[in-house]
C-alpha cells in the first residue's frame, strides 16, 4: 500500500542515491578535465554540445548556461547532424559530446564523422572504454554505480552527473575569463535579473510626476500635489535646490497634532536632509538605501538638480527584488 511515508521514503531515497552519484564525480577529474577547459577556452571557434536521448536535452540545459556566461555555443543533436545539420560545425569549434553508454548507434555514426573535421571532441560518458571515449580527445568521466530509478534504468543519476559536469566546466570557464556580474547583466537584459543588474534610477522615473511645492508653500497646497502626483510624498524645493521633503504621514501627523494649520506652511512640517540618489545609480542600490533607512521613497538629484522620486512600489511592481 502506499502511504504518504512511503513517498516522502522513496524521494530521499532517489535525492541521496544523486546526491552520492555526484559526489563521487570530484574523484573522477583528471588532466582530461584540465585539457578540455584550455581547449574550449583557447579556440577561436564556438562551442558545440551534442547527444542523443535524455543526453540531448542535458546538452540543451550546457548550451544555455555557456551562453549565458560568455562561452558562445550551439546545440546539435545527434541524429540530425547526420542529415544535414553537421554543416553548422566550423574549423575551429570545439565538440563535446554526451552518452551514457557512449556506444548507441547513432554515436557510433556520429564519432567518425566529427573526427573528420579535424576539431577537438571531448567525450562526457559513463563507459571510459566505449566507442566514444575511445574517438575522444578528451574523457569526462561520469560513471555512476547505479540510476536512482527502482528498475535501474530511467536515466536519473546518469544525466544529473552529465548536467554537473557541465556546470563545472562553466563556472571553471567564467573563472578563467574573469566573468563578472556587469557581463552577466549582458546576457540578460531581459527578465527580474536583467533588471536588476541593469537597471538605473533614471530609467524608472516618471518625470511628468515630479512632485514640488515651495518652502512657503500652504498645507492645503501641499496636500493637493502629493495627492495629485500619487507619490505620497513631495519634494520642498528652494531656488531649484531641495531642501526637505513631505510625506503623507508627515501631513497626518500634523494633522493629529493641530487642530488649525492655517499658519503653518511646508518648510514648518518638511523633514530636512532627506535621503538622496542619483538617476545614474542602480536601482537595486536606491532599493538598498530605503531598507537601510526604512523609508519608501528617494528624491533624486544629480548635480543639485532635483530630477523626481523613486517610490518602493515603483521597485516592486518591476519584480526586480
Amino acid at each position: 500500500m502506499i502511504t504518504t511515508e512511503n513517498i516522502l521514503a522513496s524521494a530521499r531515497k532517489t535525492i541521496l542515491s544523486e546526491s552520492q552519484s555526484i559526489a563521487k564525480l570530484a574523484d573522477f577529474l583528471d588532466e582530461n578535465f584540465i585539457s578540455a577547459t584550455q581547449s574550449i577556452y583557447n579556440t577561436a571557434g564556438r562551442l558545440v554540445v551534442t547527444g542523443i536521448g535524455k543526453s540531448a536535452i542535458i546538452a540543451q540545459k550546457m548550451v544555455a548556461t555557456f551562453n549565458s556566461t560568455g562561452t558562445p555555443s550551439l546545440f546539435l543533436h545527434a541524429s540530425e547532424a547526420i542529415h544535414g545539420d553537421l554543416g553548422m560545425i566550423k574549423n575551429d569549434d570545439v565538440i563535446i559530446c554526451i552518452s551514457k553508454s557512449g556506444n548507441s548507434p547513432e554515436i557510433k555514426v556520429l564519432v567518425p564523422l566529427l573526427k573528420r573535421f579535424g576539431n577537438t571532441l571531448i567525450a562526457i560518458t559513463g563507459n571510459t572504454f566505449s566507442f566514444l571515449a575511445k574517438g575522444s580527445d578528451f574523457v569526462l568521466n561520469t560513471t555512476v554505480t547505479s540510476e536512482a530509478c527502482p528498475n535501474n534504468l530511467a536515466p536519473t543519476n546518469s544525466t544529473t552527473a552529465q548536467l554537473v559536469m557541465g556546470d563545472a566546466l562553466a563556472v571553471c570557464l567564467m573563472e578563467m575569463r574573469d566573468f563578472k556580474p556587469e557581463d552577466f547583466a549582458v546576457y540578460h537584459p531581459g527578465g527580474a535579473l536583467g533588471k536588476k543588474l541593469l537597471l538605473k534610477v533614471k530609467d524608472m522615473l516618471e518625470h511628468s510626476l515630479k512632485p514640488m511645492v515651495t518652502p512657503d508653500a500652504s498645507i492645503k497646497k501641499v496636500i493637493f500635489e502629493i495627492s495629485e502626483k500619487r507619490l505620497g510624498v513631495t519634494a520642498v524645493v528652494d531656488q531649484h535646490k531641495v531642501i526637505g521633503i513631505i510625506t503623507d504621514g508627515d501631513i497626518r501627523r500634523m494633522l493629529n497634532e493641530r487642530d488649525n494649520f492655517t499658519d503653518l506652511t511646508a518648510k514648518d512640517i518638511m523633514t530636512k536632509n532627506p535621503k538622496m540618489t542619483s538617476s545614474e545609480a542602480m536601482v537595486v542600490e536606491a532599493f538598498n538605501i530605503m531598507e537601510d533607512f526604512s523609508i519608501t521613497q528617494l528624491v533624486v538629484v544629480d548635480h543639485g538638480e532635483y530630477k523626481g522620486v523613486l517610490h518602493i512600489h515603483d521597485i516592486l511592481k518591476e519584480g526586480i527584488l
